[in-house]
């Protein structure tokens, strides 16, 4: 810790909360996808990805290299448009992590609030 901030003190929670879902945008599709991924599993969720649609090769490859190298059973990618986002929208997430503009943000931040989502 750096000498400006003791005697200040800090600490890591491992705190799961449940499944999460991570809706990443185009405009940097890897890093803003598997960072809040990455992050989620290292506090002990089970985490689905959605990457944009916009950025098909890469949420193709995304979902390969997840399934072949991650377990299943608590880390997936979902594929699809509008639909399948809405789709997953509809679904009781314990954490929804976004990132993109503002007119998704708002249908993300309706989805969660029916749900009571964070």
């Amino acid at each position: 810790m750096p000498v400006v901030l003791h005697p200040a003190r800090a600490s890591v929670l491992r705190e799961p909360l449940g499944v999460a879902l991570v809706i990443a945008p185009w405009n940097y599709p890897v890093h803003l996808l598997l960072l809040p991924m990455a992050a989620a599993i290292a506090a002990g969720n089970a985490v689905i990805g959605k990457p944009s649609e916009i950025a098909a090769a890469t949420s193709h490859a995304l979902a390969r290299l997840v399934h072949d190298y991650m377990d299943p059973e608590a880390v997936g990618i979902a594929e699809g448009g509008v639909p399948e986002t809405r789709e997953l929208l509809g679904q009781p997430f314990d954490h929804i992590f976004h990132t993109g503009n503002g007119r998704v943000g708002r249908i993300v931040m309706e989805a969660a609030a029916k749900h009571l989502t964070p």
